[in-house]
């Protein structure tokens, strides 16, 4: 059995409390796509963790996390990153990487501030971590997999090459050091020492451990909206956000891919730019960041304030379609309970007309969004573990969502703690 858990909006919806959640039900849970350009936020028994490249499978000691071929690996962060959780009484995680996997080079993540600082004002927002460029170079055949680190001589002939199209742009475009073979080589002998236990023909493992009946829980980063080719382009990432893309970015066939968790926030937040249709502004938005999430509305990877906004229902319906949900998770419920009553996004109006479709970018920027409203709830609803005690306003809320988005919510998060959830 094959499950994907993905975000139906801009990212920041909580998949990550949901991943650690369904591990514990899962024996394998494999990161499919993105880098370290996006952190999940989990709180449990061991404590509060922000994990940006490991799987939230880590902890979970029965699981295997896997960072599948179509992850951008930062080694220095995944290793960072696991040593930290088990510095915090984390047991060692079990982990594997892909042989296919490409590696986030230290001149992605330059050319990624070069490029920001140059484009200055009419930048995307990136949070500087190398990913477009990653992605650029992974598309442009200049990429360097995993399984490249070990034959040394056709890896320095391969870097030769690529440091003569960077330094041209380096010197010429950006007008900053150029970049060294030796340097580069040195770099990766050290990426080596430090993978080579972990390398494995992931796609060849997965396929066993179907054969076998293992449970595979493949975990997405950010959300439906910032895909490259259905989200609000061109303020999107750089690698498919889709349950889709699990099957190719883990390497197993589409159609074992049964269920889709799709993780959708009972308002709505986003980082970086681009359209946000029921986005609010001033005090309103300062309260809601304030109450938001655990300890406030601000990136796990950036530190950014997110930007706030109200349950948007076209782009959740339209979300979860593109991710083919076969449920849905609503999370952060309890944020809302300060509120008299809540607007939702319902539809948008473009050029006079009211549409409840998604639109592409160029319909976003003239969109308005109509609102209906539903009365508060007023209380606190941390604690309750039974759909039937919620208040009566609460579910009605929850039952309007689910109409709009036209997928059952099956769960709903009412609190950041891995226990905090209403089972329906």
């Amino acid at each position: 059995m094959v499950t994907a858990i993905v975000g139906a909006n801009w990212g920041d919806e909580g998949k990550g409390k949901i991943t650690d959640m369904l591990s514990e039900e899962s024996d394998i849970v494999v990161r499919f796509q993105g880098g370290s350009n996006a952190g999940h936020t989990i709180v449990n028994d061991y404590g509060k963790f922000v994990l940006h490249i490991l799987p939230s499978g880590v902890f979970s000691d029965h699981t295997t996390s896997i960072i599948g071929n179509g992850v951008a690996l930062n080694v220095p962060d995944l290793f960072r990153e696991m040593n930290e959780i088990v510095e915090r009484g984390v047991p060692q995680p079990k982990i594997l990487v892909s042989d296919r996997a490409q590696i986030v080079m230290p001149y992605h993540i330059l050319f990624d501030q070069y490029e920001e600082e140059r484009l200055a004002g009419k930048s995307f927002g990136s949070t500087k971590s190398g990913i477009a460029p990653f992605y650029s170079d992974k598309y442009a055949k200049i990429g360097v997999q995993v399984a490249e680190l070990f034959d040394e001589e056709a890896l320095r002939e391969k870097l030769e090459n690529i440091c003569v199209q960077k330094n041209v742009l380096l010197e010429h475009l950006y007008h900053k050091p150029t970049i060294d073979v030796d340097e580069i080589m040195n770099t990766l002998k050290e990426y080596r020492k430090m993978v080579e236990p972990y390398v494995c023909d992931v796609s060849h493992y997965l396929d066993q451990a179907r054969k076998e009946g293992k449970r595979i829980l493949l975990e997405g980063q950010l959300g439906s909206l910032k895909d490259p080719d259905h989200g609000i382009y061109p303020m999107v990432t750089s690698s498919s956000t889709l349950a889709a893309y699990g099957a190719v970015g883990a390497g197993i066939p589409p159609y074992e891919i049964k269920r889709i968790v799709t993780v959708v926030k009972a308002y709505s937040s986003a980082v970086g730019a681009g359209e946000f249709v029921s986005e609010i502004f001033g005090d309103e938005a300062d309260e809601l960041r304030r109450r938001g999430g655990d300890g406030g509305e601000f990136g796990a990877t950036t530190g950014r304030p997110r930007r706030m906004g109200w349950f948007d229902a076209v782009a959740s319906r339209y979300g979860c379609r593109i991710q083919g949900a076969t449920e849905a998770v609503l999370t952060v419920l309890d944020v809302l309970g300060y509120l008299d009553e809540i607007p939702i996004c319902v539809g948008y109006e473009i050029d006079g007309k009211v549409t409840k479709e998604f639109p592409t970018t160029a319909g976003l920027k003239k969109a308005k969004p109509v609102y209906e409203v539903l009365p508060g709830w007023k209380e606190e609803i941390r604690g309750i573990t039974e759909y039937e005690k919620l208040p009566e306003n609460c579910r009605r809320y929850i039952e309007f969502i689910e109409k709009e988005l036209g997928v059952p919510v099956k769960m709903v998060s009412n609190g950041p703690g891995r226990s905090e959830i209403i089972h329906r």
